[in-house]
């Protein structure tokens, strides 16, 4: 098993974005039964919530589906059962760092690092309006693309 966690502040809008792709993608190759995917945030201020409203439309418009996701946040478990664990921007993933055991410190990671982008960090589109959900989507579909593809490489899964 191969277990990929996406993580940003509220688990609202760009984790499960990346969530919903990233699980989408790996069930066009048919491998979901090999990776697993979840999302969090570092933040508990919308636990049990479903994703924003915005993510869900601009998610649908595109194919994904996020309405049966529910924010959740992370916990000392997760850092040791996730191999992935991909942080939307640097302020999560030094909060990440701060927390995590010195030995699963390699797991953490820019997610955009897998994506080629010139930009390092998926911005927070919570506070602005719709070309933003669309921008992250973009950002979030090509480094999926490249996570997937690194990972089967990694795995020799094809």
């Amino acid at each position: 098993m191969v277990n990929v966690l996406f993580v940003c502040l509220g688990n609202i809008c760009r984790s499960p974005t990346a969530h919903a792709v990233f699980a989408h993608k790996v069930a066009q190759r048919k491998l979901q039964h090999i990776i697993k995917v979840d999302s969090v945030g570092t933040a508990a201020y919308h636990i049990n919530k479903p994703p924003d409203k915005r993510s869900q439309q601009v998610g649908k418009e595109r194919g994904y589906e996020l309405g049966h996701l529910s924010a959740r946040q992370i916990c000392a478990s997760d850092f040791l059962h996730f191999d992935y664990i991909l942080a939307m921007d640097n302020a999560n993933l030094s909060h990440l760092r701060q927390n995590c055991p010195n030995e699963h410190l390699l797991k953490l990671e820019l997610f955009l690092r897998y994506g080629g982008s010139v930009e390092e960090e998926v911005p927070d589109p919570y506070y602005g309006g719709e070309d933003g959900f669309q921008h992250v989507l973009d950002l979030v579909e090509n480094a999926a693309d490249g996570l997937l593809e690194e990972i089967i490489k990694q795995r020799r899964l094809s």
